[in-house]
Formats: C-alpha cells, sequence, structure tokens
C-alpha cells in the first residue's frame, strides 16, 4: 500500500510539474502601461502636503508612483501608494513643490507622468491659542504670526489684539492691516483663500479697525507686512478669546488652503508664475 501511495505522489507531481511549464509558455505578459492618473489636487497644510487624485479603472493596476520637483522639470519619485491619495511630511512651509503622479500594473508597466501636475505651498498653522483682553491684560492681549506668539496689544509686530469693552468683545487690528469676517464656517480649513475686497473700513478719528466676534466664525487678516492669515474663534470667556488660526509666509499670497476647482489650480500656477519673476 505504501508503494502505491508514493507511486500515486510521482504522478501527481509530473502532471503538476508539465501543468506549471504548459501555464509559463501560455502566459501573456502585459506591455500595456495604465493611464495617466488624472484631477490631481494638492492641499496646502502645516508641513505637509495631501495629494488626491481620481481613482484609475484598469483591472490589472497595482498602485501609483508620487513625484516632485522643485522646478517643473526634474521630477523625483517621493513614495508609492495603493490608495488614490498621498501625504507628504517633507514638505516645508513657504517652499513651492510641483508634484506628479503616475499609475503602475502587476507587470510593472508604469503610465507617463500625469499631465495635472500640481502646486504645493505648504504653511503653518495652530489650534486652541488665547489671548486676553487689552485693558487688564495688554501684554497678553495681542498675537503676532511673526512668530506666532502671544505678545502685548501695542508692538509694532500686533498683528490682531483682543478687547472686553464693558461686556461687549472686539477683535482690532490697527490701522495699516486689515480683517473682515467670513462667517460661520465647521473648521479652519473652510476659508480657502483671502478675499479681495470688502474689509473693515477705519472709523475717521481712529487708529484700529475692529469687528465683534462670534464664537464659530473665521477673520481673514491681513498683516501690516501684506501676509494673509485666518483665525477661528472658539470660545470667548469674560477677559479670554480662543482660536485657530493657519497663516500664509509668501507676502501677498492670498492662499489660505486650496479647495478642489480647477479655478484653484489655476491661481497656484499664477503665485508661481509671480514668485518667479
Amino acid at each position: 500500500m505504501k508503494r502505491l501511495t508514493n507511486l500515486f505522489l510521482v504522478i501527481t507531481a509530473a502532471i503538476l510539474l508539465f501543468s506549471a511549464c504548459n501555464d509559463d509558455e501560455n502566459y501573456y505578459y502585459d506591455y500595456e502601461p495604465p493611464a495617466k492618473p488624472t484631477n490631481v489636487l494638492a492641499i496646502n497644510g502645516d508641513e505637509r502636503i495631501d495629494l488626491t487624485w481620481k481613482n484609475n479603472r484598469e483591472a490589472d493596476l497595482s498602485g501609483y508612483n508620487v513625484y516632485f520637483s522643485y522646478d517643473n522639470y526634474e521630477f523625483d519619485l517621493i513614495g508609492s501608494t495603493e490608495e488614490n491619495y498621498y501625504i507628504d511630511y517633507d514638505a516645508r512651509n513657504g517652499e513651492i513643490y510641483y508634484y506628479a503622479v503616475t499609475a503602475y500594473d502587476f507587470d510593472g508597466n508604469e503610465s507617463d507622468l500625469s499631465e495635472s501636475y500640481v502646486v504645493g505651498i505648504a504653511r503653518p498653522e495652530g489650534f486652541n491659542q488665547a489671548v486676553f483682553d487689552y485693558i487688564n491684560f495688554p501684554e497678553s492681549a495681542g498675537f503676532t504670526f511673526e512668530d506666532y506668539s502671544v505678545v502685548p496689544f501695542d508692538l509694532n509686530i500686533t498683528d490682531f489684539f483682543f478687547e472686553n469693552y464693558e461686556g461687549s468683545y472686539y477683535i482690532n487690528v490697527w490701522d495699516d492691516g486689515d480683517i473682515q469676517d467670513m462667517g460661520p464656517t465647521d473648521n479652519i480649513y473652510n476659508i480657502s483663500e483671502a478675499p479681495s475686497g470688502g474689509w473693515v473700513q477705519l472709523v475717521p478719528g481712529e487708529n484700529v479697525k475692529y469687528l465683534v466676534p462670534e464664537v464659530g466664525h473665521t477673520y481673514v487678516i491681513r498683516t501690516n507686512h501684506n501676509h494673509y492669515a485666518k483665525i477661528r474663534v472658539r470660545e470667548l470667556t469674560g477677559q479670554r478669546m480662543s482660536f485657530d488660526w493657519a497663516f500664509q509666509l509668501i507676502e501677498g499670497e492670498t492662499l489660505l488652503k486650496s479647495s478642489s476647482s480647477d479655478a484653484y489650480q489655476k491661481r497656484n500656477m499664477k503665485v508661481v508664475k509671480k514668485i518667479y519673476e
């Protein structure tokens, strides 16, 4: 019985070996690369750029390669993913990066770089910061985006300061800055870009521009050094205002967070051209 069993194993192994050789001879190697990824989008964050794109539909799709460039000419591979998103955690705030994506299949065929390359500009942000009423706490009433810190309300680097005047709250900016209420928002990321107009006007005879803050509203500020920032009020409690913030390091640049629109990407390209001119 043992000999019959061994003979059966030998015959089975021979059949499997023959089948494997036959399958190898008939295997079709795919030389066709996947299509280029489309609808690539860069979302600016703090020391990061989040990239997304439309999923490819090839049945043999294996994943995506992500490339970046400093000059939009020479692209280097920075990572791979099986999903249609990637986060560049090596992005540095205030620097411009170009991104493109390729798709590859299980046979190692890789598409060309995506045509809808995008530009990312990371920018700093902060959460649950607090400033205090300038009348009672003048040394901790102001905030500067120069080093993202609480400062006295009356310094030349103070970008805004908080006031509680007889129970009424105000956000103040000096007369060489600007401020605007962008309305209620879900979080600090909702506002993508600083407005081109609609700023609070200076009241004749005064040296500050001011708004009455509301919890859940986001306010865009133009500093006296022509940088744009946004703050979202989290809480108002007597002598204290807490807020989240984001700040654009590039002078004159109004982009604060990217959106999904083509108009944003075109706007991003104008930014880069302006910087390099």
